[in-house]
């Protein structure tokens, strides 16, 4: 058994359990190694033992048979013609000395009287067992006596087909050895004479001397020992296959000849019966192979062939079969559905071809239309007392710079480049610092307008067109000037995003330097709110067109737009942090547009009746 593990070993078969017994055992320990070969997973079970130990195991197996079950055995047991009753061991294979028929065996056992059984211990055993009954009257009282009509011919006993007899055989074949050497030590050839002493005493060693030189044959079967005193091996491969009547017999279909060359030694002739009658090789696995895309994992307190196939992690491999790690795949690699091999990641970035991006572009154009609309209808218009009132050339202004917020959040769709990075965030910046200059600075002549009126009071002259220029350049260079050092100590620059998602590649725009996004957006909330507080202080001032009030709740909209933008900006993920940030962009520029100017336009256009001088002086 050892020397089996050790082979299996070497050949890389895996051994399940291995166990045991002797015949002598308690009836517990064999019942436990019938329970081991009936809970295994092991199709095939090797056994090497003897008929006599066979025996106990067969019938205890047999009082609940096992699942199918390939046997393999060892020359101790395949050829018992008594094992052969169990059915549950068809198709088993093994090795058996060779086949012979002894000469006369079978004449001596037909040819038996009762008196010459009884003569025979050996034989009285055998006739008692074969014809069950007793040849002395006191021996077995269970036993009837046998009344001397037994016919050994009529007997249908293993044991009168000699042929079969083939551990007896190799008796006969040691006795003749010994006969050999007995006779090469008593007797030598002179002069073409064979002369032998009979009467001489011969030591064992002389006889064990002698044996190791025999070469003889004898009813076919040649007797021969090398220099350790073995015989050349020879053996025949047996199974056990079941005939037309449903017996199990033992069939001859192969041969071991250690005699013949290497790679000829093991040859098999006939056709193999496997468990069940089947006739492909049985498959005796404790797991199947794992496939790609898994690894094997050792269940616990099992053989190393007893294993689970677990599905790789994310984002690792596994490229053959039965692969005991998972590989990670480069960075910018993921698994295909399958997990047997890396592919490159899809690249993500806000597109002009995809739905959201092109409803945003189309939002940021529209916008930009009803602006240069706007524009349009003041040009025409310019001479009308709603447009002179409000600060034309300011309104002016304000529209250019909506213009290009509205044109701004184009550049935010498509793949980042260094100058598309540096584009987006600095030309946002500027622009909406413009518009929010104009905005602020009508509110401000809004505001110093109603002042002036009051006696004495001459603070217009502070606010007149060229003040009013100056400072909306002024608060604009502020913001030019913080986009400059931004772009120049740490600008914004497109990276590649690994991290957001596993198994895709966002492309992005960094901001180089958070501190230059959050002063730029910080200075236009600063602006943001100003306005608004100056535009709410002249919200209730008399006017039947009062600016201040549009500016008031245009200026809510915006805060409200870029105060939701903070939290919405950090939370979304890949391409959609784009898509916040143009959504931003385009409502706040909705906003100032249809707070200031859509009234305006309206008026203009639908109700010319209140764009007259008289109407504008009325209190209300």
């Amino acid at each position: 058994m050892a020397s089996f593990l050790d082979a299996a070993l070497r050949e890389g078969i895996c051994v399940e359990y291995s166990e045991a017994f002797h015949r002598t055992d308690p009836h517990i320990k064999i019942k436990r190694v019938a329970d081991v070969i009936r809970r295994a997973t092991a199709v095939v079970v090797v056994a090497f033992a003897s008929s006599g130990d066979m025996k106990f195991l067969m019938e205890e197996l047999a009082l609940d048979p096992p699942p199918p079950r390939q046997w393999i055995g060892s020359e101790g047991w395949i050829g018992d013609p008594y094992l052969l009753t169990f059915s549950f061991c068809a198709g088993a294979i093994g090795v058996a000395i060779q086949q012979s028929v002894t000469p006369g065996l079978k004449d001596f056992l037909f040819d038996l009287s009762p008196s010459e059984v009884a003569a025979s211990s050996v034989l009285t055993e055998f006739w008692e067992d074969a014809f069950n009954c007793t040849l002395t009257k006191n021996s077995d009282l269970s036993k009837m006596l046998c009344d001397g009509t037994e016919d050994i011919k009529t007997l249908r006993s293993p044991y009168t087909e000699t042929s079969q007899l083939r551990i007896n055989n190799m008796v006969y074949k040691a006795v003749y050895a010994i006969a050999h050497a007995t006779h090469n030590a008593v007797c030598e050839g002179k002069n073409g004479y064979t002369q032998c002493d009979k009467h001489t005493i011969l030591k064992p060693k002389e006889v064990f001397s002698e044996l190791k030189k025999v070469n003889f044959s004898r009813n076919g079967y040649h007797v021969s020992f090398d220099v350790n005193g073995d015989p050349t091996a020879f053996y025949e491969l047996v199974n056990w296959q079941k005939s037309e009547t449903g017996v199990i017999e033992p069939v001859t279909v192969g041969y071991y000849d250690a005699s013949l060359p290497v790679g000829q030694q093991f040859n098999i002739n006939g056709k193999l019966t496997w468990m069940e009658g089947g006739t492909k090789v049985p498959v005796s696995v404790c797991s199947q192979s794992c496939p790609t895309g898994t690894r094997k994992v050792l269940q616990k307190g099992k053989p190393i062939c007893c294993y689970d196939c677990i599905p790789c992690p994310e984002g690792a491999i596994s490229n053959i079969t039965d692969s005991p790690d998972c590989f990670s795949c480069p960075e910018e690699s993921w698994p295909d559905s399958q997990r047997k091999s890396c592919i490159p990641k899809p690249v993500e970035f806000l597109s002009f071809g995809e739905v959201l991006g092109i409803i945003l572009a189309t939002v940021s154009v529209s916008g930009a239309f009803l602006t240069v609309t706007a524009v349009a209808v003041f040009i025409h218009h310019r001479t009308t007392p709603i447009v002179r009132a409000n600060n034309s050339e300011l309104s002016f202004l304000l529209l250019f710079s909506l213009t290009l917020c509205f044109l701004c959040s184009l550049t935010f769709i498509g793949a980042p480049s260094e100058w598309s990075c540096m584009l987006r965030h600095t030309a946002f910046g500027i622009t909406f610092v413009l518009c929010i200059s104009c905005v602020l600075g009508k509110t401000v002549v809004v505001l110093m307008a109603f002042k002036a009126t009051l006696p004495g009071n001459n603070v217009m002259k502070w606010f007149g067109p060229l003040q009013q220029r100056v400072t909306v350049m002024c608060l604009t260079l502020i913001q030019v000037i913080i986009c400059t050092l931004w772009l120049v100590l740490s600008p914004p620059f497109p990276i590649k995003n690994l991290n957001t998602y596993k198994d895709k590649i966002i492309l992005e725009c960094a901001l180089g330097s958070a501190v230059g996004f959050w002063v730029v957006l910080g200075y236009i909330g600063l602006l943001a709110v100003f306005c608004f507080i100056l535009a709410v202080l002249a919200r209730k001032l008399p006017d039947n067109f009062n600016e201040a009030k549009l500016i008031t709740f245009s200026m809510l909209i915006f805060c409200a737009v870029w105060i939701t933008f903070i939290p919405a900006y950090v939370s979304s993920p890949g391409k959609y942090t784009v898509a916040v940030e143009i959504f931003a962009i385009l409502a706040s520029s909705f906003g100032l547009m249809l707070c200031i100017f859509a009234p305006k336009c309206f008026i203009i256009v639908f109700q010319p009746e209140k764009n007259t001088k008289k109407y504008l002086m009325n209190k209300t």
